[in-house]
């Protein structure tokens, strides 16, 4: 805090002595020191204050900006919903870039069919019999 060297103590020291006296120096030496500590004390307090004053500024700030994702995650998700409800009614969606807008006329130009099971499948699935459980009397 202070620079002061060990000559500048020893002046203090003498000066005091003189001024004081050498019967009261203990009890004034006792008071002063109890009031350095007691100012140490003070500045450690405020400087804690400040401290804790300067991070809950970050978190506030760290919240907003939480926040703020939050919200856009949350409008991006919303848009994306509105897209998918438009295009399950049917509506025509606006494409982002020309390849889905390629890919969109494609599709609304090919006539809509309905996605029909292969027979072979069918057939392999009718066709299979269970077989009956082996008991312990046959091997």
């Amino acid at each position: 805090m202070f620079d002061i060297s060990f000559a500048e103590l020893m002046m203090i020291a003498v000066v005091a002595l003189l001024v004081v006296g050498p019967d009261k120096l203990p009890q004034v030496a006792r008071t002063v020191g109890a009031f350095v500590g007691r100012l140490q004390r003070y500045v450690a307090q405020i400087k804690e204050e400040v401290n804790r004053d300067a991070r809950f500024e970050e978190l506030q700030k760290l919240q907003q900006e939480i926040k703020q994702g939050a919200g856009q995650v949350e409008s991006s998700m919303m848009a994306g919903a509105s897209k998918v409800k438009a295009a399950v009614a049917g509506k025509s969606v606006e494409p982002k870039n020309k390849s889905t807008a390629k890919i969109a006329a494609a599709k609304s130009k090919s006539p809509s069919k309905k996605p029909v099971a292969k027979k072979t499948a069918i057939k392999k699935l009718v066709t299979k019999k269970p077989q009956p459980k082996k008991t312990k009397g046959q091997a």
